[in-house]
Formats: C-alpha cells, sequence, structure tokens
C-alpha cells in the first residue's frame, strides 16, 4: 500500500483505506493516554467498533459510551461525561457517524468547561466562550455524510427541545482518521441518505453567500465527486473507489462549513429534534433541498451554472427537479409527509428555524413566514 500522506487543513487528516492502522500513533501524537469510546450500538452489532478498539493499547480496560442516539442529546451528552470523570480520561475516540463524532465534541467542550451545555451555543453568543482547552478528541467516521470529523461544530438537542449548534475552532478534531474500508457493506438506503447529506452540506455551502473562493473550490470538488460516485456506491456496498470518493466528498462538503450553511439546514434541524420521531438528518436534507433550491433561484449569481456544470448536467438545468429525481432513484422519501411530519408541526418549526445559526447565510433573506411556506411545499 502506498504511505498515506498526512493531508493539514483545519485539522491533520489520514485518508485512505487502512487508515485506522494509524490510530495507535496518532493517539500518542495528540497526548491522549486514556481515551474515552465513543460510538453507538449499531456501529458496536457491525464489529466496526471493535476493530478500531483492538488498535488502542490495553483497550479491554478503556471505558465506552455506546448509547449515542441517531440526534445527540444533551441527556446522552452528560452520562458519556461522568464516564469520562470517572474513567480519568484524556481524551475521547470517536468512532461512528455524525451523531458520535458530535457527542464526542460535546462531551470534550464540557471536560474542560464549566456547564450548562446551553453557555456555548452559536445562536445564544456562546463561540468566545469555547477556549482552547477543549480535550482532544480523535473522529473517526463509519459513514460518509456529515463530514463531522473535520467540521468546527456540533449538534444537540437539550432537554428542554431545543436543537443548538456549537461552533468553534477548537472543537475541530485534533486527528480525522478516514478509511473508507469502514464504510465498505453499508446498507443501501443509508449509503444514500447520508451521501445525499454530504451532497447537500457541498451545495449549500458553495451557495451561501459569504466570499471565500477556497471553501468553494472544496464545495465545488465534493458535489463533483458525490454526483459521480453515490448511485455507485448505493448499488454496491463493497465497491472500494465508490466508498472512497463518497467519504472524500462527505470531508469536503464540511470543510467548506467555514462560508456556512444555509435554510436547508434551517429547516432540518428543528425537525431532527423531536426526539419521537427520530428523523435521519442526511435524508431530511435530501428532502428539503429542492424546495430551497427553488426559494434561492435568481438570488446566487451564476452559483447554479457552475453546479450545473460540475454535476454534469446541461445548462438551465432545473436543479430542484434534478435533485428529486435522484432522491427517487435513491429510493430516499419524496416528501416530508412522508416521514411523519404533519402541518400542525410548521408554526414550531418555522419559529425554531428563523433562530437556527444556518439562517442568516441563505442566499436569499428568509423569515418566518417564508419559512413556513418552504415547509409547506416540502410535505409535498
Amino acid at each position: 500500500m502506498t504511505p498515506i500522506a498526512p493531508i493539514t487543513y483545519l485539522t491533520t487528516i489520514l485518508f485512505d483505506h487502512g487508515a485506522i492502522r494509524a490510530l495507535p500513533g496518532e493517539l500518542k501524537a495528540v497526548g491522549i493516554a486514556r481515551p474515552l469510546v465513543v460510538t453507538d450500538r449499531g456501529v458496536v452489532a457491525a464489529g466496526i467498533a471493535g476493530r478500531v478498539l483492538e488498535l488502542i493499547p490495553q483497550f479491554n480496560d478503556l471505558p465506552r459510551f455506546e448509547e449515542t442516539p441517531s440526534n445527540p442529546t444533551e441527556t446522552a451528552v452528560l452520562k458519556a461525561l461522568d464516564l469520562y470523570r470517572q474513567g480519568r480520561c484524556d481524551g475521547i475516540v470517536a468512532v461512528g457517524g455524525g451523531s458520535s463524532m458530535d457527542l464526542a465534541k460535546a462531551v470534550a467542550l464540557l471536560a474542560s468547561h464549566p456547564g450548562p451545555l446551553a453557555t456555548y451555543a452559536m445562536s445564544l453568543g456562546g463561540l468566545p466562550k469555547i477556549t482552547a482547552s477543549v480535550a482532544p478528541v480523535i473522529a473517526i467516521p463509519t459513514t460518509a455524510g456529515t463530514g463531522s470529523e473535520v467540521g468546527r461544530g456540533a449538534l444537540v438537542t437539550l432537554d428542554d427541545g431545543r436543537k443548538l449548534g456549537f461552533v468553534s475552532p477548537h472543537l475541530i478534531p485534533r486527528r480525522a482518521i478516514c478509511d473508507p474500508e469502514l464504510t465498505l457493506g453499508l446498507p443501501p438506503l443509508l449509503t444514500a441518505a447520508t451521501g445525499m447529506d454530504a451532497m447537500t452540506h457541498c451545495i449549500e455551502t458553495f451557495l451561501s453567500p459569504r466570499v471565500n473562493p477556497p471553501a468553494d473550490a472544496i464545495a465545488l470538488d465534493g458535489a463533483e465527486r458525490a454526483i459521480k460516485w453515490i448511485e455507485r456506491a448505493t448499488r454496491d456496498g463493497g465497491d472500494r473507489d465508490a466508498r472512497w470518493n463518497m467519504m472524500m466528498a462527505s470531508m469536503e462538503g464540511a470543510m467548506a462549513f467555514q462560508k456556512g450553511l444555509g435554510a436547508v439546514h434551517g429547516m432540518s434541524h428543528p425537525l431532527g429534534a423531536i426526539k419521537a420521531m427520530g428523523l435521519h438528518h442526511g435524508t431530511l436534507n435530501a428532502v428539503i433541498l429542492p424546495a430551497v433550491l427553488r426559494y434561492n433561484a435568481g438570488h446566487v449569481g451564476d452559483k447554479y451554472a457552475r453546479l450545473c456544470k460540475v454535476l454534469g448536467l446541461k445548462e438551465g438545468t432545473d436543479l430542484a427537479r434534478f435533485i428529486e429525481a435522484l432522491n427517487a432513484r435513491l429510493k430516499l422519501p419524496p416528501n416530508l409527509r412522508a416521514m411523519g411530519v404533519t402541518e400542525a408541526m410548521i408554526p414550531a418549526l418555522a419559529e425554531q428555524a428563523v433562530i437556527d445559526h444556518s439562517t442568516p447565510t441563505n442566499p436569499r433573506p428568509v423569515g418566518r413566514a417564508e419559512y413556513e411556506t418552504l415547509y409547506r411545499e416540502a410535505l409535498g
């Protein structure tokens, strides 16, 4: 195997098939001697957590938090924090999808900062309160979707029902170990949903009005990879090239987050906060994206034409219809109604969407009334 060349962009990233074998050395490099392992039951059942744990010295003696919910909650963060403190840990290894990585970031924050967690929420003025004392995290993604392994944010649903974003450069994991082999065999529906999560991240951050040409270039490369490989990865869970490129697209989407996101995430975050529904973030993004693309049309300059070019589409292609057709081919839900969302939920959802930290960087201003209209359109 060709030696892995580290990528240093936002953090240090080891990316290739077999990259997890570098874990012991990276633990030493960031000064972690006794990590808390944060994962979820699905990753444990698939045997992936075990493959990673075996690489850590004295792994049988390490505290493990395996109860990460599909959308991280404050309750779960505090349970994991108790394990961290009881185990006298000095860092965290997060193994899983975006939920495990976001939960690990929140634990790392509270391990070194006084609570409550809401103190550090982006929308509540918490960004400057997060310091460099955040405990070190090594993130090992097992899906290709959120890109949280290189992201500066974490989303957590508080006990009062609010889903808030915690954002700071200090929350970026000290190391990201991206091994596409860990995604081999991922079920088709989860591959599709996480893949569309990555696609949405690339598209939405590219459309953000903030000026950041390097982030734009990364987002466009990620979108190009995602459209080329997502259907192939979904059809064949063992396709190593497809898995490599989808994990790269996922990582690139999060690298470009520095520009901010927009109304897709403003809408999906409140939906993800409804604990009783357990809605998947990537699926929500895929289903909501067409409505927001229609809403933003005419407010993004030449960016739709540039997207069409990298996606291999004819100039003037209706991007919203294209995404709807792609979702259908991937067998994702056609609308929010099919996911159990009802008309009665819309006013409360719109109220939360307006104050979401992603809303200010939507290319077209969006208020409560506009969000209600967008939710109704996404209902189908």
